[in-house]
Parts: structure tokens; C-alpha cells; sequence
């Protein structure tokens, strides 16, 4: 029951830091903008994140749970490596500004750690497979639904003055940023809930078919509401500034299409990365003026830590569990 214990306190650990790594995916354009400063951007982003459990139906989390590697061969040894290892990755990436995905960290952990534990056929690959493949199938809807959006916008106000689509957008901007920020706390909280509640599995204090209890859905959107208010200001600039200057208009083009790629991938209960999802979208946006509006120096850097993530987070997990079994044989 003690390493219980501690599965639960590294889920919120991680919880908290995937918000602070994360808090620029909701707030990097509206800062940018200077639609909001960076204090009540982060502070609007922490409320969204928090209330997002009234909005989604816990599939993330059961997906995170059940759907990624085999629950008969998991242990707590595997949960505890899985963590650590996103937490680790997490850090490195914040640290050297690269925004990747959180989600991708715990799930390669995952596979990491029960591949180490039991071979791959503890690896359930149609999960995976699927998780995977939204990598590039996210940040792709994020594009074409951004670059689509803000073509129309410029069609529809083609004969209003600069300055009055700025005063109307950075209106629209409170909204916008303020959803993806909802979609932000759906789907990537979710993924911590799954993890305490596949370990509270395991010590035979739920079902699978029980509920995740509300003290796990409360504790994970605290978590993640807390880090979001500390904010990555590291990732904030990589994203509001690197990638192409963006106008309240694109911002909100990019938000909202990032919002309904979250939103519609939370609602089948896959785990994406928010991180890819929107730079995907501020892509389109930039795209839209020209291939040269787009920094694509910093996109390429951008697209191999995603690439990496996965690997290197289940090599870290696979350590890890070695550690983990050698600390606390099983």
C-alpha cells in the first residue's frame, strides 16, 4: 500500500509538470498577441484546465489505463517507471524549450516499463498503433482546420479595416484560448487519472468496471491547474514567437482549431498532444501567408522531439523498472 502511495504523489508530480509544460500550448498566441499578460493568461488557462472533468467523459483515461499495455501483466514497478520516466523527459524537453507531449512521455514509459517486465507482448499494439498515428494525424487536422478557418475569416472580412478586425479578434481571443485551454485539461489530465486509477486496479481497491473515483479526478485537474499557473515561459516564446508572428485573428483561427481537434479527440477517448495539435494549427495559420511566413528551422527541431519522445521515454522506462524492481522486488 506504501509504493501506492507514491504511484499516487509521481502521478500529481507529473500532473503538475505536464501543466507547466504545457501552459504555453494555451496561452503562447494570446500572450504573444498581447491580448491578455502573461498572469491572467496563465490564470484564465489554470481555471480551464480545472473545471475540464465536468466536461469529458473519462475515456482518456480509461484508454491510458486499459488500452496500452496489458493490465495482467502490469505491475506497480512498470507504473512507478512509466512515471518517472515522463517526468525526466518532461523536464529535458522544458529545459531546452521544445514543446513535446506530455501524453507521448507516459505512454512510452508505459511501453518502456511493461516491455522490460514482461516482453512486448505485453504491449497491446491496436492502442498504441492508434496513439501513434496521432501524432501526425492531430497536428494535421490542427493545420488544414487552421489554415481553412483563417482563409475564410480573410475572405469574410476582406472589405473591414485592419484595425477593426484586430479590435473584434482580440475580443474572440478570450474565447478561443480559453476552450483550447478546456481541451487542454480534458485530455491531458485524463492520462494521470487512467495511471492512479489502473494502480488503484492493482491493489484490488477498484474494478474495471468501477468509475475513477472523484478524489482522482479532483487531485489530477488540482495538479494540472497549479502547474499551468507557474506557466513553461521557456516553450511560451518557442511557440508564440518562433514558429511565425501571428495577428489576434490568426490567433484565434489557431486556437479554435486546436479546440476542435482536442475536443473531438477527447470525445473518442484518444490521447493527443496538445502541443502538437496546436503548433499543427499555428503552422496553418503561418502557411496561409506563405511558405516563408514559417520558420521552419525551428518546426524541424520541433518534429524530432516529437519523434523521440515515445523511444526515449520507454528506454527511461525500461530503466527505470529495473531500478523500481530492484528497490521493490515483486
Amino acid at each position: 500500500m506504501t509504493f501506492l502511495y507514491i504511484i499516487v504523489v509521481l502521478a500529481l508530480i507529473f500532473d503538475f509538470i505536464n501543466g507547466f509544460h504545457d501552459s504555453a500550448n494555451s496561452i503562447a498566441n494570446v500572450v504573444s498577441t498581447k491580448v491578455l499578460s502573461p498572469l491572467a493568461a496563465v490564470a484564465a488557462a489554470a481555471f480551464f484546465n480545472f473545471i475540464a472533468f465536468t466536461v469529458f467523459p473519462m475515456r482518456v483515461a480509461k484508454m491510458i489505463g486499459i488500452g496500452v499495455v496489458q493490465t495482467d501483466v502490469i505491475n506497480i514497478n512498470v507504473i512507478g517507471a512509466a512515471l518517472v520516466a515522463a517526468i525526466i523527459w518532461n523536464l529535458v524537453t522544458w529545459w531546452l524549450g521544445l514543446p513535446s507531449s506530455s501524453s507521448h512521455t507516459i505512454v512510452g514509459g508505459l511501453i518502456g516499463g511493461a516491455i522490460a517486465s514482461s516482453g512486448f507482448g505485453a504491449v497491446i499494439s491496436g492502442g498504441v498503433i492508434l496513439i501513434v498515428a496521432f501524432i501526425f494525424i492531430a497536428p494535421l487536422m490542427g493545420m488544414v482546420l487552421s489554415h481553412g478557418l483563417s482563409t475564410i475569416v480573410m475572405w469574410i472580412f476582406r472589405k473591414v479595416t485592419p484595425s477593426t478586425i484586430d479590435k473584434v479578434f482580440r475580443r474572440l481571443q478570450l474565447v478561443s484560448s480559453s476552450a483550447l485551454s478546456l481541451g487542454h485539461g480534458g485530455n491531458d489530465a485524463q492520462k494521470s487519472m487512467g495511471i492512479i486509477w489502473v494502480a488503484m486496479l492493482l491493489s484490488n481497491l477498484v474494478t474495471k468496471d468501477s468509475e475513477i473515483p472523484l478524489w482522482v479526478k479532483m487531485s489530477c485537474q488540482t495538479a494540472i491547474a497549479f502547474g499551468t499557473l507557474f506557466g513553461g515561459w521557456r516553450i511560451v516564446k518557442t511557440m508564440g514567437q518562433k514558429i511565425t508572428k501571428i495577428k489576434p485573428f490568426e490567433g484565434v483561427c489557431a486556437e479554435t482549431a486546436g479546440s476542435i481537434t482536442l475536443f473531438i479527440a477527447t470525445h473518442f477517448g484518444i490521447p493527443v498532444s496538445t502541443t502538437h495539435t496546436i503548433t499543427g494549427a499555428i503552422i496553418g495559420v503561418g502557411a496561409r501567408r506563405g511558405v516563408s511566413a514559417v520558420r521552419w528551422g525551428v518546426t524541424k527541431k520541433i518534429f524530432w522531439a516529437w519523434i523521440l519522445t515515445i523511444p526515449v521515454s520507454g528506454a527511461i522506462g525500461g530503466l527505470m523498472y529495473f531500478f523500481f524492481n530492484f528497490v521493490h522486488p515483486l
